[in-house]
């Protein structure tokens, strides 16, 4: 019997934007997260195409979502100037899954529980593509940034 691809909440709003992509897998640690540049490794594609998904929060249920370059760190600064905040800061591990239904190493910017605001570093944007969580730990989403950006509603800025 063929093993059955698992579809995330990510994979299921992609297909139902008709929007091309394709799955990229690869092998976990007992099923723990990996670090966005052994990610990058394993899967065969270089770091400046990998991004990680970060969330903050500037208070209560005010939640963003940014989506940076695995081997850069999201500014804090330049992220709370884009989510028109004085002041964000990351959200606790523990709380992670209450907030977007995702885990650590598995959290896509598609599909969240619920849809919050959603920037994408500019970097993607003059990218053929770019690859991020489908929402599976050991599972990523490769597609083009403006269909990313689109499916998860977010908009380029400068956060790193």
């Amino acid at each position: 019997m063929a093993k059955k691809t698992v579809k995330t909440n990510a994979v299921r709003i992609i297909e139902q934007q008709n929007i091309p992509y394709e799955l990229l897998g690869y092998k976990t640690e007992g099923g723990q997260p990996a670090d966005g540049l052994s990610v990058s490794q394993k899967i065969g594609y270089a770091a400046e195409y990998v991004y990680k998904t970060l969330v903050a929060s500037a208070g209560t249920d005010r939640y963003y979502v940014f989506v940076v370059p695995v081997a850069k760190e999201l500014n804090l600064k330049k992220a709370a100037k884009a989510a028109g905040e004085k002041k964000i800061e990351m959200i606790a591990m523990k709380d992670l899954l209450g907030v977007t239904g995702y885990m650590r190493g598995g959290c896509s910017p598609i599909g969240m529980k619920k849809r919050f605001p959603t920037f994408i570093d500019r970097s993607a944007e003059t990218l053929e593509f770019m690859i991020v969580s489908a929402g599976k730990i050991g599972m990523q989403l490769k597609a083009a940034p403006q269909d990313l950006a689109k499916a998860s509603g977010a908009v380029f800025t400068d956060i790193v």
